[in-house]
C-alpha cells in the first residue's frame, strides 16, 4: 500500500510540474513536426530522371531507317524524344552545350555512333540500353529477312513498343519517411531524457527536507525505493504513450502492426532511463553534478545514435562508437520491427536495456543500504 501511495505522489507531482510537461510532451512533439516536415526530401528515395532529348542524324535507308522511325515513335511515349538534326547544326556541340542529352549518327549497316556527356550517368545508361535493345531487334529482323523478305515489314511493326522504360521499386514502402523516422527517434530520445526527472526522485526528498520524515515514518527503505521507481516509470511511460499517440493520429506516423513488441522495446528504454537517472544521482555528490552529467551524456548518445539524422555508412571507429549508444540498438530494433517484421530484432535491444538497468539499480540499492538516510 505504501508503495502505491508513494508512486501516486510521484505521478501527481510530475504532472503538476510545467517544466516536466514541456520537456516530456511539447518538446518531442514539436521536434517531430519540424524535423519530419523540413527533412522530407532526405528520406525520399524516388529519383526523377525527367524527359530525355536525343538529337540524331539518319544517313541510313531501307529497312534500318524504317525500323528506327518506328523505334523513335515508341520511345516517345516513354519520355525519350528523338529530334532530327537540322541543317547547320553541330550535333556534338549541341550535346556539349547541354541542349541535348545525346547525339546519334545512324549509318545503317555500319552501326550507330553515340555521343554523350558524362555528367548524367542515369540518362546515359537508359539511352544506351534502349539503343542496344533496338539493335538486337534489328539484328533479329535482319535474320528473318534472309529467310523470308516479305515478312520484314511485319517483323519491324511487331518490334515497335511503347514500354522501353519500366520503373520497378523493390520494397518501396518498407522504409520510414521523415515523419516516421523522427516519430521513433524523438520518442526514444525523450524517453532517455526521463533520466533528468529520475535523478531527482530520491535526491529531491533530501533537497525538500522531507527525507528525514520519510525515514522516521513507518515505511521501509525498500518501499520508498520501489514507490519512487514505479512512479518514475509511470510518468515517463505515460508521456511516451502520449507522444506516440500524437505522432500516429496527428502526424500519421507508421508504428507498424506489432505495437505490443514495439511497446516492450520502449518500456525497456524507459526503464533504462529511470535507472540511469537514479544511478547517476548516487554516483555524483550533488544534484547539479548529476544534471550536468546527464545533459552531456544524452546529447552525445543522441548524436551518435542517429536521433537527429540517420547514420548508415559510418567509418570503422565511428561505427564502433555508434554501436555503443543505447539509442542505436533501440531505434534500429523498432524500425526493423515496423518495416521488416523482424520480431527477433526487439529482444537484443530489450536485453541490453534491461541489463544496463539492473546494473544502475544495483548501484542505487547498494548505496541505499550503506546510507543511514535516503
Amino acid at each position: 500500500m505504501n508503495i502505491i501511495i508513494i508512486a501516486k505522489k510521484e505521478i501527481v507531482s510530475a504532472f503538476r510540474d510545467r517544466r516536466t510537461l514541456l520537456l516530456m510532451l511539447a518538446f518531442p512533439i514539436v521536434l517531430i513536426m519540424i524535423l519530419g516536415t523540413a527533412l522530407t526530401n532526405v528520406f525520399d528515395d524516388e529519383v526523377s530522371v525527367g524527359d530525355i532529348h536525343v538529337l540524331y542524324k539518319d544517313q541510313s535507308d531501307g529497312e534500318f531507317s524504317q525500323g528506327f522511325k518506328a523505334f523513335t515513335k515508341g520511345a516517345k511515349t516513354s519520355g525519350v524524344h528523338f529530334e532530327k538534326v537540322l541543317s547547320g547544326m553541330d550535333g556534338k556541340q549541341e550535346v556539349e552545350q547541354g541542349h541535348y542529352d545525346a547525339y546519334l549518327e545512324i549509318a545503317g549497316s555500319s552501326g550507330i555512333m553515340l555521343y554523350q556527356m558524362e555528367k548524367n550517368s542515369v540518362k546515359n545508361s537508359m539511352i544506351q540500353g534502349m539503343l542496344t535493345a533496338f539493335a538486337n531487334r534489328y539484328n533479329a529482323v535482319a535474320e528473318i529477312i534472309k529467310v523470308s523478305p516479305k515478312q520484314a515489314g511485319e517483323a519491324f511493326a511487331n518490334s515497335s513498343h511503347d514500354d522501353y522504360i519500366k520503373e520497378t521499386s523493390l520494397n518501396s514502402d518498407k522504409h520510414p519517411g521523415s515523419m516516421d523516422y523522427y516519430a521513433v527517434t524523438m520518442t526514444t530520445l525523450i524517453a532517455l531524457y526521463g533520466a533528468l526527472h529520475a535523478s531527482y526522485l530520491i535526491r529531491g526528498e533530501r533537497l525538500g527536507k522531507t527525507a528525514d520524515r520519510l525515514i522516521a515514518a513507518p515505511v521501509h527503505k525498500a518501499e520508498i525505493f520501489a514507490g519512487k521507481l514505479i512512479g518514475g516509470l509511470a510518468v515517463n511511460l505515460i508521456c511516451i504513450l502520449i507522444v506516440v499517440a500524437v505522432s500516429k493520429f496527428l502526424f500519421k506516423a507508421n508504428w507498424g502492426e506489432h505495437f505490443g513488441l514495439v511497446l516492450a522495446v520502449l518500456f525497456s528504454v524507459v526503464l533504462f532511463a529511470v535507472s540511469l537517472g537514479l544511478g547517476v544521482s548516487y554516483l555524483t555528490k550533488t544534484g547539479e553534478a548529476a544534471v550536468a552529467v546527464i545533459n552531456v551524456l544524452i546529447p552525445l548518445v543522441a548524436f551518435v545514435g542517429g536521433a537527429y539524422f540517420p547514420i548508415d555508412d559510418a567509418a570503422a571507429v565511428f561505427a564502433f562508437i555508434k554501436d555503443l549508444s543505447p539509442l542505436t540498438w533501440t531505434n534500429e530494433a523498432i524500425i526493423k520491427i515496423i518495416y521488416t517484421n523482424d520480431l527477433a530484432a526487439g529482444w537484443p535491444a530489450i536485453s541490453l536495456n534491461m541489463g544496463l538497468s539492473v546494473l544502475f539499480l544495483l548501484i542505487v540499492v547498494v548505496s541505499l543500504r550503506r546510507r543511514e538516510g535516503l
